[in-house]
């Protein structure tokens, strides 16, 4: 459900960043001091001294949320927006009638503040990779225009302007992860599949050859199944669910036209964290959001 309460009014969507921040208490950002008296407001929001350092502050001090120059309850509608429905940044810009400039830079920022996904891989994995058409865009106008990556056919890399991206699915633990590379090879593979428990991980591939190496390492048992042989499944062995959650990634990446390879990670970080709140309902969801950020 969309969290319409929450958009009405900044002061609504300062309720709530109240509620999420001090959760677990009232403290100062600057020396995590717990001796905090409120200290009048700052429009919509509660302001607060600090007693022992003598330092003043309010809900949005310290986050991505201070000094901006678009409404609280406008971002976090531009936020939830871009996470739950995929609406890209210009169509936000026109939906809430503010600068495209301001409003991509605080999607930058909240971007920035999603970790890097941490494998811990159980096993069986499935691991499959996919290729992006993502130039250098924003270039300066005496340099040479990008390339379009998907003008040549077969597989490519960043410096081609057609990164590949690997997906990954650990069977044991249900996680999936979504990560670009500098290009697909043997390096690049075992340096995903390195963080794993048992001695001996279980990998399903396809037989792109990137992945052969793993046939003579004891670390892994890897099986594979042919598809230029019109093999695709072959009991448990198969790379559906990855080409499953490629499909699901390059829609995302659709509506964001142009995506610079340099911004490709923030963008397929951005899709991870949605994967987590795609089953939340919307008041729930966004708290998620806040949260992530803050």
């Amino acid at each position: 459900m969309f969290p319409v309460e929450v958009f009405r009014s900044e002061a609504s969507a300062a309720n709530l960043l109240e509620q999420v921040r001090w959760r677990e208490g009232l403290q100062c950002p600057r020396c995590q001091s717990e001796s905090v008296i409120k200290y009048g407001s700052y429009r919509e929001y509660q302001r607060y001294r600090c007693k022992n350092c003598g330092r003043t502050f309010n809900d949005k001090t310290g986050t991505i949320f201070a000094h901006a120059k678009i409404g609280l309850d406008k971002l976090l509608f531009a936020f939830y927006s871009l996470l739950r429905f995929n609406t890209s940044i210009r169509q936000l810009d026109a939906e809430i009638d503010v600068s495209y400039r301001s409003l991509h830079r605080r999607v930058e920022r909240f971007a920035r503040t999603l970790d890097a996904p941490q494998l811990d891989l159980v096993g069986p994995v499935e691991i499959d990779e996919f290729y992006v058409s993502a130039g250098k865009k924003g270039r300066e106008r005496d340099q040479e225009s990008r390339s379009r990556g998907l003008s040549k056919r077969g597989r490519g890399n960043y410096d081609e302007d057609k990164p590949p991206v690997f997906v990954l699915v650990d069977r044991g633990s249900d996680q999936r992860y979504v990560i670009p590379s500098k290009s697909a090879d043997e390096s690049a593979v075992r340096l995903l599949l390195d963080s794993h428990e048992e001695e001996s991980l279980t990998v399903y591939t396809d037989g792109f050859r990137a992945y052969d190496p793993l046939e003579t390492d004891e670390t892994y048992q890897r099986e594979a199944v042919i598809h230029v042989e019109g093999e695709y499944v072959d009991g448990d062995v198969h790379v559906n669910t990855c080409e499953s959650h490629a499909s699901l990634a390059r829609r995302w990446l659709s509506p964001h036209r142009g995506i610079s390879k340099d911004k490709l990670t923030t963008y397929l970080r951005l899709f991870e964290f949605r994967r987590k709140i795609l089953r939340k309902p919307g008041r729930k969801a966004l708290k998620d959001i806040v949260r992530t950020v803050l």
